[in-house]
């Protein structure tokens, strides 16, 4: 686990697909904290179905937020005018 806490957020634009590039960063920042294989393959797949469900009710724009502190690293995903999908999980 790195040896501080850290918060990294980004917003997706209507215009923005979500792609590989947005699996590939997520990945990253799941393996960042050093979460184990299987950890990283079950939140990976969970944020990109919620992405992907947001995407096809016509939400595009939505808030990403990994804040890693106290030992646990929350995640939370904010579509426009809904409340946030939003996990937590212990850190290694």
């Amino acid at each position: 686990m790195p040896d501080h806490d850290f918060l990294f957020a980004l917003e997706l634009s209507e215009k923005t697909p979500f792609d590989d590039l947005l699996k590939d960063l997520i990945q990253a920042v799941l393996e960042h904290v050093s979460l184990g294989p299987d950890a990283v393959a079950e939140l990976s797949g969970s944020l990109r179905t919620v992405l992907a469900t947001g995407a096809a009710d016509g939400k595009r724009r939505c808030d990403v937020r990994f804040e890693a502190r106290g030992g646990h690293l929350d995640i939370a995903i904010g579509f426009a005018g809904a409340p946030p999908w939003r996990t937590t999980r212990p850190l290694p």
